[in-house]
């Protein structure tokens, strides 16, 4: 028994493939848009090269601060600025330090990030305009590892600034 398909059916089967073709491509399109939306949402560093014209800047006056004399059971901290004198917006994000004995904290138009140490890993991200400054805060407790004499301890910061992608802010002090 042979079965005779008249021109009819196969426009319409035709028809129906190329119909739901389309109907899953709009659908990828649409998860696709909402992937978009739901990551700028969370959060993205726009990156820069150096010779791009236009592009933030991280200026700082200085990179150390002496904490001074101390005891392991003290806790000292010392606040260094980030100005923008770029002309885009500046990322701070994955703030890190040299030991679990030292976190930064990022302050923002007086919003404070997590902080961020050794083994403190988070997603959160700061936008500096231009023109505008935030402050990194650089927590010393030695009693989380105590050690005695003197001691030089590091606040790392990312940015989005091509000429200067990781910053470091460090405190030196005499721990008793």
């Amino acid at each position: 028994m042979k079965y005779k398909q008249t021109e009819g059916t196969d426009k319409t089967m035709l028809w129906l493939i190329v119909g739901f073709s389309v109907f899953i491509l709009v659908l990828i399109g649409f998860v696709a848009i909402g992937e978009k939306k739901e990551a700028k949402k969370v959060g993205q560093v726009v990156s820069y090269q150096v010779i791009d014209s236009q592009k933030p800047v991280a200026s700082y006056e200085t990179e150390t601060k002496d904490l001074g004399k101390m005891k392991v059971s003290d806790e000292k901290s010392e606040d260094f600025s980030i100005r923008n004198t770029g002309t885009k917006p500046l990322s701070l994000f994955n703030i890190n330090s040299s030991c679990g004995c030292t976190v930064g904290v990022v302050t923002i138009n007086g919003q404070k990030s997590p902080e961020g140490a050794m083994h403190l890993k988070n997603s959160w991200i700061g936008t500096v305009n231009p023109g505008e400054s935030a402050i990194v805060t650089v927590i010393y407790r030695p009693s989380v590892m105590p050690v005695k004499g003197d001691v030089s301890r590091s606040v790392y910061v990312d940015t989005n600034d091509p000429a200067n992608t990781t910053l470091t802010f460090t405190v030196i002090a005499f721990v008793e």
